[in-house]
């Protein structure tokens, strides 16, 4: 299955399938908003909604960090995420919060996960179908089958930093941010990238309307960084989010070597790990 989907084909499906459709927004650093609340105020005709925070470790000291499977099954079974039923998410403005869902929920074993290309602003242009109010979500049981080989903590990028496994490592935080010129959003984190890291901010993923760019633009953009047929791709960011925008768009155009893996505490957590090796500049 594609990961991506347009407004109108979501339309369709909806209208002929066994699909849940849900909402994954959340603010990003930077931004200000309250997701359950825009939610209230529009989505998508029959979305419920999929809040990332609560999908993650309540007891981790990093944010975003994976759940067990236990608590992902239970979640996802409360939100009527059925390993059976077709899974389509989406972002109130944008992808990157849908694309850390939709990586999640690949992650403990569900294949039929899509992401709304353009999210819910491609889905108002194309004039569909709005609702307002709370989320109806009907329980449904899903069964996790975690694969694991598509994440990768601080001792696998250790290994790849020193040469110990093969791999390229994408960074999608901002140029500034990568190079040590720019701070950190979170407070004690010194910016800078790990070593051999290239940088690819997701922003240049993405074309004016927040989709993403045509597959032959992404293949060159990603040929330039040095990303072959035969390389392990590892995906990392500020806190496993927008890390999850590389990983969806290989994806979508087949690139890298096998599934990409992406660095579930990313900068976060590889700043704030004592020796590990940082490096500033291009």
């Amino acid at each position: 299955m594609h990961p991506l989907i347009s407004a109108t084909d979501l339309a369709q499906a909806i209208q002929h399938g066994d699909i849940l459709v849900l909402d994954a927004s959340m603010a990003l650093p930077g931004q200000a908003f309250d997701p359950q609340q825009r939610f209230a105020n529009a989505h998508v005709a029959g979305a419920v909604r999929f809040d990332i925070d609560t999908f993650s470790d309540p007891d981790s000291p990093l944010p975003h960090t994976i759940p067990g499977q236990a608590r992902f099954a239970r979640l996802a079974t409360e939100r009527g995420m059925a390993n059976t039923k077709r899974i389509v998410f989406y972002d109130q403005d944008g992808m990157a919060c849908a694309a850390r869902a939709w990586w999640l929920t690949r992650l403990f074993g569900h294949e039929r996960v899509q992401v709304l290309e353009g999210g819910l602003p491609a889905w108002k242009s194309a004039g569909l179908a709005l609702e307002t109010g709370p989320d109806l979500a009907a329980p449904a049981p899903f069964v996790s089958r975690p694969r694991y080989g598509r994440l990768h903590g601080t001792g696998d990028v250790l290994d790849i930093v020193h040469g110990r496994l093969p791999g390229l490592i994408l960074d999608a935080r901002s140029r500034g941010r990568f190079e040590g010129r720019d701070p950190e959003p979170r407070a004690g984190i010194e910016s800078g990238h790990m070593p051999g890291a290239r940088s690819l901010p997701y922003t240049e993923l993405l074309d004016d309307n927040g989709r993403f760019l045509p597959v032959d633009t992404l293949k060159e953009k990603f040929a330039s960084l040095g990303v072959t047929d035969s390389t392990p791709v590892t995906c990392s960011c500020g806190s496993g989010m927008t890390a999850c925008m590389i990983a969806l768009a290989l994806v979508s155009i087949g690139g890298g070597a096998g599934e990409p893996a992406v660095y579930d505490g990313s900068w976060a957590e590889w700043a704030s790990t004592p020796d590990s090796p940082i490096v500033c500049g291009a």
